[in-house]
C-alpha cells in the first residue's frame, strides 16, 4: 500500500476552537476558510504599505508593538492601513493580549469580510504555539505498507512483500519486550527533518496473522506492548533469499530509502528457513543506533585490517 504524498490543511474555525480564541468578527468565509501554510506574519511593514514578499495565506497576528504604532496614526491613516491589509485574502487577523480592536479595523473587516480573532496570550507565546501546532497538523504525509516497531527506542519500519513474515517477526519482537506502533499500514508524516510514523486510527493496535486472523495486541499483551507513534530511524527490507544475488557480509555498503525527502538508513535482510529474522531485526536496530552515535563496527574492523596490511607491507 503506497499513497501519494498529501499536504494537510486545517479549518480556520477548528484552529480558533483549539486555541480557544474569541471571534471578534466572523468574515464571510470563516466557516470554510482553511490554512495550509505553517508560518504566521506580524504585519507591521504592511501597515505602512510594504507588501513585497507578503504571503496572504499566512495567519496575521498583531500585538502590543503594532498597537502602539497604530495609535500614533490618525484615524484616516489607520483606516488606510487596515484596508491595505484586508484587501488581500488573508485567513484571519489575530489580536493578542485581548487588546481592544480599533474601530477602523472593524470597519474595514466588515467591508472586506475578513475574520478578526482575539487571544489572551502574548504575541510571542501565541505565535510559538501556533507554529508548533501547524508544523504537526500540516506536515506532509504518506502511507506505506509495512510494520513499524519501537526497538530499544529506535523506530524501525519493516517492509517487504506480502506474506514474507513481517507480522510474525513483529510478534516475536513484542514478546521480547519491544513495542508495536503499526501493522500493515503506516501513516508517515514529516515534521521538520524527522519522520513520525503511526497507525491509522481504525487499525491501531490490531495485527493480522495468517491462520489466526485479526488480534488486538493491546488486549493480549497489555499497554506496554504498543506505542502511539515513533520516529523512524531505520528501514528494514525483508526479501526472499536469492542464491544468485550477492549479499553484503561486511556492512560497509550503506543504503538508504527516501521518504518525503528524508533519507533513512536501510538494510536488506534475506529470508529463508532457519534464519531468526526477529533477532536479526533487533540487532540491526541496535547497530543502527550505535552508528548514529559514531560507532561503526564494520568500518573499525576495516581500518584495523588496513593498518595491519600497511604494517606488513612495510616490513
Amino acid at each position: 500500500m503506497v499513497q501519494d504524498e498529501v499536504k494537510g490543511t486545517i479549518k480556520l474555525k477548528k484552529l480558533a476552537e483549539h486555541f480557544k480564541m474569541k471571534v471578534v468578527y466572523a468574515g464571510a468565509d470563516y466557516e470554510a476558510a482553511e490554512i495550509g501554510i505553517k508560518d504566521v506574519n506580524r504585519p507591521g511593514l504592511q501597515f505602512v504599505g510594504f507588501f513585497d514578499y507578503f504571503d496572504p495565506r499566512r495567519l496575521q497576528v498583531i500585538g502590543m508593538a503594532e498597537t502602539k504604532f497604530l495609535e500614533r496614526m490618525t484615524s484616516e491613516q489607520r483606516e488606510k492601513s487596515f484596508a491595505g491589509l484586508f484587501a488581500y485574502d488573508i485567513p484571519a487577523l489575530v489580536i493578542s493580549r485581548d487588546l481592544e480592536c480599533f474601530p477602523e479595523c472593524m470597519k474595514m473587516a466588515e467591508k472586506y469580510q475578513r475574520t478578526i480573532l482575539s487571544t489572551s496570550d502574548t504575541t510571542v507565546v501565541f505565535t510559538s504555539k501556533v507554529i508548533d501546532y501547524l508544523n504537526h497538523v500540516l506536515a506532509a504525509t504518506v502511507t506505506r505498507h509495512g510494520v513499524l516497531l519501537d526497538i530499544y527506542g529506535e523506530g524501525v519500519l519493516v517492509i517487504g512483500d506480502s506474506g514474507i513474515g513481517k507480522s510474525e517477526s513483529a510478534i516475536e519482537l513484542v514478546k521480547r519486550g519491544h513495542r508495536l506502533v503499526a501493522d500493515d499500514a503506516v501513516d508517515i508524516r514529516r515534521v521538520s527533518n524527522e519522520l513520525i510514523g503511526k497507525a491509522p486510527d481504525l487499525i491501531r493496535h490490531y495485527m493480522e496473522l495468517r491462520g489466526i486472523g485479526i488480534i488486538d495486541l493491546q488486549q493480549l499483551f497489555g499497554m506496554s506492548a504498543v506505542k502511539l507513534e515513533a520516529q523512524i530511524g531505520l528501514v528494514v527490507e525483508l526479501e526472499h533469499w536469492n542464491d544468485n544475488k550477492f549479499y553484503d557480509r561486511f556492512g560497509l555498503e550503506e543504503q538508504s530509502m527516501n521518504i518525503l525527502g528524508v533519507e533513512i538508513p536501510k538494510v536488506i535482510i534475506p529470508v529463508r528457513p532457519g534464519r531468526n529474522i526477529a533477532s536479526i531485526i533487533e540487532v540491526a536496530a541496535m547497530n543502527n543506533r550505535y552508528k548514529r552515535y559514531g560507532f561503526n563496527s564494520a568500518k573499525k574492523l576495516a581500518d584495523e585490517l588496513a593498518h595491519l596490511n600497511q604494517e606488513a607491507s612495510e616490513k
